[in-house]
């Protein structure tokens, strides 16, 4: 799907898919909940099933946002699995999804992302590798994907 533009054909319902739904997936379905224009439906999941990690909520608490009550997931897991736009954060979802879209109508995009879990050091190091992943998938969010209105008074 290479050089369609995603603000311009409008996605109904997006999945974002990365290898365990444990850090990728969820940080970009909370971050496009925020950014994403009201009616399109958004969720996350995995290509198999991870366990939640605190250096995630760490970081979105940061930003103000949570990950409320969300258990990693895979796709089989999912209860409504009609997407036209599925968004895949690592190689290995991204075969994944085309593998299982061979047969269907629907746009998969692959939006490489580091994995924060290489880094090493401090805490603080490793909380910056998170941080650098909850930037970069905003900025990708905010540039690709149709936004919210801005309230009045920002458009000032």
């Amino acid at each position: 799907m290479a050089g369609v533009d995603l603000k311009e054909k409008a996605p109904r319902a997006i999945l974002f898919m990365c290898g365990m739904n444990s850090i990728r997936s969820p940080m970009a379905e909370v971050i496009a909940k925020q950014i994403v224009a009201p009616g399109i439906y958004i969720q996350s999941a995995g290509v198999r099933a991870g366990d939640r990690d605190p250096f995630v909520d760490a970081v979105l608490d940061e930003a103000g946002l949570t990950l409320g009550k969300h258990k990693p997931r895979t796709l089989d897991e999912i209860e409504d699995d009609f997407f036209d736009l599925i968004i895949t954060l690592t190689p290995e979802a991204h075969h994944a999804a085309l593998e299982l879209t061979r047969s269907n109508a629907l746009d998969v995009v692959y939006w490489p992302t580091m994995d924060p879990t290489v880094a090493t050091g401090t805490r603080e190091h490793i909380l910056e590798a998170y941080r650098d992943v909850r930037e970069h998938l905003t900025k990708l969010i905010s540039e690709r994907l149709p936004q919210r209105p801005k309230p009045f008074s920002e458009t000032l």
